[in-house]
């Protein structure tokens, strides 16, 4: 399995999916999200598979969204505009983002990763 972590190394939620990874002996190709953030196809495409709502792919927590006010945004734009805001900046991203290509974790829920990765 060829998982992609991509991570903001001052992010806590980073560093404990990363131990995780590391502990679980899961190996994984670790990407900076901000420096190299996933490209708009590759956000649309693991969007598509996951099954999960776009606006989940969102860090709402982050100040980068609430300097765009994004909140608002989200409740007007359409899918193709919420794809390229989200691939505009890696800190508007929901860190870690985690895929193998097929699967994909938002995140880091140990029961989760556990489910997935493990």
């Amino acid at each position: 399995m060829n998982v992609t972590f991509y991570w903001y190394p001052k992010c806590s939620t980073c560093r404990k999916a990363k131990k995780w990874l590391d502990e679980n002996n899961v190996t994984y190709e670790e990407v900076h999200i901000v420096e190299n953030p996933p490209s708009r196809e590759l956000l649309k495409d693991l969007y598509q598979k996951s099954g999960l709502e776009l606006k989940k792919f969102f860090n709402t927590s982050g100040q980068k969204y609430r300097d765009l006010g994004l909140k608002d945004k989200m409740k007007e734009a359409n899918e193709e505009e919420l794809l390229d805001i989200l691939a505009s900046d890696g800190m508007l991203i929901k860190r870690p983002f985690t895929t193998d290509g097929n699967k994909v974790t938002l995140g880091f829920k140990e029961e989760h990763f556990n489910e997935i990765w493990k």
